[in-house]
């Protein structure tokens, strides 16, 4: 069992950066893949970034592409997703996410077994 608290959201300008943090509990945590799904008021909730268990491949949104950067410290049981440049279409809550499935990148949200319970991140422009 993996329990997921995201922190770090708020209210940030076009241009500037944020970064989000995910904190797990469990003994599991440095084998699972991790990611970053969004969701903004009346849209599915879309993939934004993954990463695997020893850190050592990531993938990422077109959307987010060369400006976001997913990150993990396991032992600090901590995932990360720095926002850089981020632009009004960022405006979403951010959901943490901990797949059992951690050799490989995943970016469907079935194959996710865990989630965090969100954070807001509302770029103004």
């Amino acid at each position: 069992q993996v329990q997921l608290v995201e922190s770090g959201g708020g209210l940030v300008q076009s241009g500037d950066s944020l970064r989000l943090s995910c904190a797990a509990s469990g003994r599991s945590f440095s084998s699972y893949c991790m990611g970053w799904f969004r969701q903004a008021p009346g849209k599915e909730r879309e993939f934004v970034a993954a990463i695997t268990w020893s850190g050592g491949s990531t993938y990422y949104a077109d959307s987010v592409k060369g400006r976001f950067t997913i990150s993990r410290d396991n032992a600090k049981n901590t995932v990360y997703l720095q926002m850089n440049s981020p632009k009004p279409e960022d405006t979403a809550v951010y959901y943490c996410a901990a797949s059992r499935l951690g050799l490989i990148i995943r970016i469907a949200p079935n194959d996710y077994s865990y989630w965090g319970q969100g954070t807001q991140v509302t770029v103004s422009s």
